[in-house]
């Protein structure tokens, strides 16, 4: 199983950094030259390996890791993503709704990647919890999932765990996902809550 971060601001290199800590090779890129972010990603780890957008997308699961206005160009790296994973870690706050056509956040995002199995995930902690080592008190830091899709929310829940969080499976974008995404000028309920799990 191959994995790229596309977008490499603060919370693309929060997710390095988890990938970094558990020695899992991972694929970063953004739309510049991987040469102006190749010290950046030397300083987090040697597994992480800056690339050309159009190498990272080769991936088999991918983490969207992107301004939410940015998707569509990101989306255009392939004519299609079948077979692909996308983890969904953009915010849609301070879009009007009506820009959304009504929809989740999430669900405009799945459209525009054509093929591909999407996963919500990852993003209602800020960069620099995200960043932090998951293991708590004894616990592990939550991250939220939220799929149409059975079989990628399970794939993604057992990537989450062997980055070393608990993964809690939220249901459906239009049920749970709304628990995680941004409408206009509010913040979904689930948003910077930094929850440990305890087994």
């Amino acid at each position: 199983m191959s994995y790229a971060i596309i977008g490499f601001g603060k919370i693309g290199q929060a997710l390095a950094k988890a990938f970094a800590r558990n020695g899992i090779e991972v694929s970063v890129a953004t739309t510049r030259d991987p040469e102006s972010f190749a010290s950046d990603a030397a300083a987090i780890g040697s597994t992480i390996i800056p690339k050309k957008l159009a190498e990272a997308v080769k991936a088999d699961i991918v983490f969207l890791a992107v301004r939410f206005e940015a998707h569509p160009d990101v989306a255009k790296a392939l004519p299609s993503w079948q077979g692909k994973t996308i983890i969904d870690v953009t915010n849609a706050y301070g879009v009007p709704p009506e820009e959304l056509g009504g929809e989740p956040s999430s669900r405009v995002v799945a459209q525009a990647f054509t093929g591909a199995s999407l996963v919500k995930g990852f993003n209602h902690l800020g960069a620099a919890v995200l960043a932090q080592d998951p293991a708590v008190h004894a616990g592990r830091r939550v991250v939220f999932l939220a799929s149409d899709d059975d079989g990628a929310a399970a794939e993604i829940g057992a990537l989450a765990e062997n980055l070393g969080f608990s993964p809690i499976k939220l249901g459906g974008l239009s049920e749970g996902g709304l628990l995680v995404q941004a409408r206009g000028n509010s913040w979904g309920q689930l948003i910077f809550k930094d929850l440990v799990k305890f087994d």
